[in-house]
């Protein structure tokens, strides 16, 4: 019922927003005598953000066709190179022969956003490194016969992934993955599992929610499981592929994001509509982007979405070695091959300073030498992993890190020509909630 409400509001104000839209466009048209009007720049700039706010949205495309390599502009495309029901495996492959770059697998969230989120990780990580991207479906895209799909299918798919990327890889979790993925190195290193990673660099992830909780902890402790069994799961409608799957919505999971910083999002639409109205086009340009992708979310399975409330935040199972997986106990303890970087940001509400950081201490059977930490001073959630701090400050240190545990690659970086700037909006809110 739920979910059913929600399509038929989303078609009313999609409606309207192409009616705002078709509106703003008259307004502003040099045929029409009241676009001569002082306040007609004013009424269609408002249409304009109201129909950009309520427009349809699918899944984005990563838009990665070049990379600058060695000074020349190189071209670039993607390959899937792994097909499951619930999540693909994608290889950015790069137009250039002779080049002997460190493999990296990048595990992107299954937290409400596609893939897509990490475009920035992948492009500034593209030039220097062969890059392979986790891409997870649509829980409502995807037939009920394909079965379930929880936390110990999730570490399945990127124990098969890291197979298929092949031995003498490098992995990269980038927030809520950098639990399953702390679990399938442990697993897979008790395993002798020959694609065990050389490297996993853990960026801003949850792995121990008892240090510096945050809001996201707050709501995933305070309330009782059956709570969330209850208040956030819906049925998947009758006119999506998924039609009877139980899943929590995207656009649950947006009004949690949005929620968490209302006030900001509200002056980022302020400022878009000022933007449009004083001519700035590349600043609304900009805004407009981030929301195009913001606003971009999928399902996720109700299994999965339940299951990491309960191992993750609320037992921490993982961080007190209590997880089973296939039968098996993960034993942070036998990681002791794979060194590890956990990374954090100074300014993060989503995961605390220390969650990530415990990964090091609780992986006791590695030496220490394997083991390294960065803080990034001012970074907030998002910004571990995208904009200028990422390109910056944080993606140097994840490339020294992954040379120095490479024996092949064990060589300094090339000098690097600099990407294009980026416009970003002036605020870059939290991206993700439990």
């Amino acid at each position: 019922m739920l979910y059913t409400a929600y399509e038929m509001q989303r078609a009313w104000l999609g409606g309207l927003g192409s009616l705002a839209q078709t509106s703003s466009e008259w307004l502003l048209s040099a045929s029409n005598p009241m676009s001569f009007m002082p306040t007609s720049p004013i009424l269609a700039r408002g249409l304009e953000v109201f129909a950009h706010a309520n427009a349809p949205r699918g899944k984005p495309d990563f838009g990665l066709d070049t990379a600058i390599i060695d000074g020349v502009s190189i071209a670039v495309s993607e390959e899937i190179v792994a097909r499951k029901p619930f999540g693909q495996l994608k290889h950015f492959t790069r137009a250039v022969s002779g080049r002997n770059d460190p493999r990296v697998l990048i595990v992107t969230p299954m937290s409400g956003h596609y893939a897509t989120l990490l475009r920035g990780t992948v492009e500034r990580l593209l030039p220097d490194h062969d890059v392979y991207v986790t891409d997870w479906r649509d829980a409502k895209m995807v037939p009920a016969s394909e079965g379930r799909f929880d936390l110990n299918d999730y570490i399945d798919y990127i124990i098969e992934f890291a197979g298929v990327v092949g031995p003498g890889a490098h992995m990269l979790a980038v927030c809520q993955p950098a639990v399953p993925c702390y679990a399938a190195v442990a697993y897979m290193s008790a395993n002798d599992n020959p694609a065990t990673p050389l490297t996993l660099t853990m960026m801003g992830g949850p792995v121990d929610t008892r240090r510096a909780p945050t809001s996201v902890d707050d709501l995933a402790t305070e309330r009782p499981y059956a709570w969330f069994e209850q208040n956030v799961i819906a049925t998947v409608p009758g006119l999506y592929p998924g039609a009877g799957r139980k899943v929590y919505p995207g656009f649950l999971q947006l009004a949690g994001f949005m929620s968490m910083n209302l006030a900001n999002h509200m002056k980022s639409h302020w400022e878009l509509f000022k933007h449009l109205v004083d001519g700035d086009d590349d600043s609304a340009a900009a805004t407009k982007a981030f929301y195009e992708e913001y606003r971009s979310v999928c399902d996720m399975t109700a299994e999965f979405y339940l299951q990491t409330i309960d191992v993750v935040f609320q037992r921490q199972a993982i961080a007190k070695g209590e997880f089973v997986h296939r039968g098996q106990l993960v034993k942070p303890e036998a990681i002791t091959r794979t060194a590890l970087l956990a990374i954090e940001g100074e300014r993060d509400d989503i995961s605390g300073l220390g969650q990530t950081k415990a990964a090091l201490e609780i992986a006791t059977g590695l030496a220490e030498d394997k083991k390294a930490y960065f803080m990034a001073e001012g970074a907030g959630h998002y910004g571990i992993f995208n904009g200028r701090k990422w390109r910056e400050t944080i993606a140097p240190v994840v490339e020294k890190f992954i040379r120095q545990h490479d024996p092949v690659k064990m060589t300094a970086l090339p000098e690097r020509i600099a990407l294009p700037e980026h416009i970003e909006p002036e605020i870059v809110p939290g991206m993700e909630v439990a």
